[in-house]
């Protein structure tokens, strides 16, 4: 009964409000796409080359401010983020973004949970509006939100513990808070790919016994809205991100010094130029050169205990007076959220879903800090879709 009434729900029904899917073929270079997602408010870009008739096989991928940061942080990228720049989107997508998967608009609820079980990071579904024929929208996890409405069909198993659910696994996507962010580069991407994030955990007791100091997510990552963030992995450790990434990419002169300094001593001067100009470093002709000389500069601006190198320490500059991403109604890096043993399924949704999580980290009772695992929306889903089969084959 509870399964044949989720099925009367059409995916439609979930698209409502949406906006139109946003799109670059797959020749735009990598600029181009930094371009318009910074134009068009962040989101994400579908790669495709526009043919209404070719939906089902033409969108090639899903590119999002994440995808570039890690493309212009792996090894090959890392001394020339321009060239990287100037590579084009299918180039990208051979680094192995998630999977798209077209559904139509008549397509029940219950068939979209199934194509995410099934593998796909996201959903390309039409706009079925006679006002925006032709219009597609991306569907995310967010559907999950649609289950939670309907909790009241998936009585008793809501209310039983995610421990006793079987839903808690290892929290495998960890680094140390002293360890350098470029180290959780890889682990980033399979965070991006599975609905996940990267906890960054105290050194001290690495990797057992784990004290949870915030976490590293993908929509984090590209929060900014600028590649200039790829320069911050590239120069800090993951503790160290976790700051910069609540002041949105744009933190005091202090610390982009410090950043600066340690781009500097690593010869890495192409992601020098990325810090200070942007999307398109090669528009300043005094290029490195002038990295060198700002870098100089504002040395002298700045205390000696604002200018701590990192290593394990946090950086000291004073953040009282800082607007934080906080303000910008985003949680901080430094706030993961967090659930018990003992918290109920329906709990661990309401989380997330309020903080526009796509996991919820499982800490001790005892020690608020101790990560224990993790439980993510994918596990979540899988569990309601079985609650739906053994309910039918009771009934």
């Amino acid at each position: 009964m509870a399964e044949r009434l989720l099925q009367t729900h059409d995916v439609s029904d979930l698209c409502i409000g949406k906006p139109a899917l946003r799109w670059l073929p797959p020749s735009s270079t990598v600029a181009d796409a930094v371009a318009e997602l910074e134009g068009g408010g962040g989101g994400a870009l579908a790669v495709w080359d526009g043919k209404e008739e070719d939906t089902q096989v033409a969108v090639a991928g899903r590119v999002c401010m994440a995808d570039v940061v890690l493309f212009l942080c792996a090894d090959a990228n890392l001394a020339s983020p321009a060239a990287a720049l100037q590579a084009t989107l299918a180039d990208l997508l051979a680094a192995g973004p998630p999977p798209v998967r077209f559904i139509q608009p008549d397509a029940s609820v219950l068939e979209a949970a199934d194509a995410f079980l099934g593998g796909a990071h996201s959903l390309v579904v039409p706009i079925r509006d006679r006002q925006r024929s032709g219009e597609l929208c991306w569907l995310t996890l967010d559907l999950v939100r649609f289950f939670l409405s309907s909790i009241a069909l998936f009585s008793p198993t809501a209310s039983r513990s995610v421990s006793d659910l079987g839903l808690i696994r290892p929290a495998n996507l960890a680094v140390a808070a002293a360890d350098a962010a470029l180290s959780a580069v890889p682990l980033l991407r399979t965070a991006l790919a599975t609905h996940a994030a990267v906890a960054v955990v105290s050194g001290e007791s690495f990797p057992h016994g784990r004290q949870l100091v915030g976490d590293i997510t993908p929509s984090g990552l590209g929060s900014s809205g600028s590649v200039a963030v790829a320069a911050a992995v590239a120069a800090l450790s993951a503790g160290d991100l976790l700051a910069f990434i609540d002041w949105g990419g744009a933190p005091p002169n202090a610390t982009l010094h410090a950043v600066r300094s340690r781009l500097r001593r690593r010869g890495l001067h192409g992601m020098l130029d990325l810090l200070l100009y942007g999307r398109d470093p090669s528009s300043s002709s005094c290029s490195s050169s002038s990295s060198s000389a700002s870098s100089s500069s504002s040395s002298g601006s700045s205390s000696s205990d604002e200018e701590e190198d990192y290593g394990s320490k946090r950086i000291t500059t004073r953040r009282g007076n800082m607007q934080r991403t906080r303000s910008m109604g985003r949680r901080r890096a430094e706030e993961a959220i967090v659930c018990h043993r003992g918290s109920s399924l329906v709990a661990v949704m309401v989380q997330a879903m309020a903080h526009r999580a796509t996991q919820v980290w499982v800490v001790d009772d005892d020690d608020q800090r101790d990560l224990v695992g993790v439980v993510g929306l994918l596990d979540v889903l899988r569990v309601l879709r079985h609650h739906l089969h053994q309910f039918s084959l009771s009934s």
